[in-house]
């Protein structure tokens, strides 16, 4: 079992099977949004948020959330600076790709994240959601714009 990274996108999208969820992860320094779409790839939803533990501990939660949802590709947002540079977040997300591609068996990408989670916490102010439910979902809300951001891009890869 081993799964492999693709960048830029296009190689990702190319190594996707036809049909079949997506997952989006929005990993930080202490959660991990996660977002599955549904099997024709059309619309991201917001699922959970896993509080960081260890590698081990967080990649047992995150297989168990792949497999529940038969999970056909990764997208992992991938936060670059406002100026399209990698910073020291984006080495830490790539590191925790290359430790996860070899424990799944599907394809991993990445997706430029600049302002997801800007444009997560407006839509929850927008909602009217309490400062502590906020915190709470910020990370999955985040995870499902990074997520559909990727499936837009996929629906005009095809057409």
């Amino acid at each position: 079992m081993s799964g492999a990274i693709f960048d830029p996108f296009e190689d990702f999208a190319a190594a996707l099977p036809p049909m079949g969820p997506l997952a989006g992860l929005d990993f930080g320094t202490k959660t991990i949004g996660i977002a599955i779409s549904d099997t024709l790839r059309s619309v991201a939803t917001p699922r959970e948020t896993v509080r960081r533990k260890k590698f081990t501990l967080d990649a047992e939660r995150l297989k168990a959330v792949f497999s529940e949802a038969s999970v056909t590709g990764v997208v992992l947002g991938l936060p670059r600076n406002m100026d399209g540079s990698e910073g020291p977040r984006c080495q830490s997300t790539r590191a925790f790709a290359r430790n996860l591609a070899p424990l799944l068996d599907i394809p991993i990408g990445f997706w430029d994240e600049r302002l997801s989670t800007v444009a997560a916490e407006r839509a929850l102010l927008e909602a009217d959601t309490s400062r502590a439910k906020r915190s709470e979902v910020i990370d999955h809300v985040a995870a499902s714009y990074i997520l559909q951001g990727a499936l837009d891009r996929l629906r005009h890869m095809r057409a």
